[in-house]
């Protein structure tokens, strides 16, 4: 535990709040800005005196529920969040599940990227919105019933799936979903999507089981990836992945470099446009 960094942090963090921002009205003339050290105390269901303890760097160890509590209490972000539980020497909470819902600011990238293929997936590879360049190239996964959604599932489960892809980078892109779902189930064990997809895979792919046995572990991010479009043709394609921890959503972006023949196939599939495609996968 590092008192000094803990005292600091915590007085920092009051500091920064008004009443107001935590639903507390002003009261009295304050002679400094932020909350009062009862306030917080009050917000986090702790005494005064233990609290101003901690602020002296002179308190004891705090529980795991209290410094949930102290979070709580002074609005603190994940990031935060888990800096506040390393300086009081505990391991921060995981943040067991993804979340569905996209944020507002997502989406309105999302949409700006007019000219390239894009869509927001989870970490188990859900895809969670898509814009209308995904849409040309991979197929409209959203208007899929949520289950046929997930591209790892269809990429081991669905046959037609793999028809956009090179039959010689099939086992490369084998290999990148299920390492992927592995750093994600071992990231949230408690989580039920990770550990029941994985358990779905194995006794309906054997060649899921197989590449799962050898325990490849990485993570999803850049890399070339190469589309069989049937009306464009071959694509090779840029694709990047911007992360947003908050809800472990990825944003996945596919570009191609000016001059190239991929670069003037995507210009021509933007004006060909949706197409009656097989399913999604990236």
């Amino acid at each position: 535990m590092n008192r000094a960094e803990l005292a600091d942090f915590l007085r920092r963090g009051r500091a920064r709040l008004a009443p107001s921002d935590v639903g507390l009205t002003p009261g009295s003339r304050r002679r400094t800005p932020g909350l009062r050290r009862e306030e917080v105390a009050q917000l986090a269901g702790m005494s005064v005196d233990y609290y101003t303890r901690l602020e002296q760097s002179r308190g004891p160890r705090p529980s795991r529920q209290m410094l949930t509590a102290l979070g709580r209490a002074l609005r603190l972000t994940d990031v935060e969040q888990d800096h506040l539980f390393y300086l009081a020497g505990e391991e921060p909470p995981r943040h067991e599940t993804a979340s569905a819902h996209v944020r507002p600011g997502l989406l309105l990238i999302l949409d700006r990227l007019h000219d390239s293929p894009a869509q927001v997936v989870n970490d188990c590879g859900e895809v969670l919105a898509q814009n209308t360049m995904a849409k040309a190239l991979v197929g409209d996964v959203m208007s899929r019933p949520r289950r046929e959604r997930n591209l790892a599932r269809l990429f081991f489960l669905d046959p037609g799936a793999r028809t956009l892809f090179p039959p010689e980078d099939f086992e490369g892109h084998a290999r990148a979903h299920v390492a992927a779902l592995r750093a994600v189930a071992a990231a949230r064990p408690d989580d039920p999507e990770p550990t029941e997809l994985v358990a779905e895979l194995r006794a309906g792919s054997a060649e899921f089981a197989r590449l799962w046995d050898e325990h490849e572990v990485s993570r999803r991010d850049r890399a070339t990836k190469r589309f069989l479009h049937p009306v464009v043709g071959l694509l090779e394609l840029d694709c990047e992945v911007m992360v947003s921890h908050q809800h472990h959503h990825l944003l996945v972006v596919h570009s191609a470099r000016p001059g190239t023949d991929a670069y003037e196939r995507l210009r021509l599939l933007r004006v060909v446009g949706l197409q009656d495609m097989s399913p999604s996968r990236s």
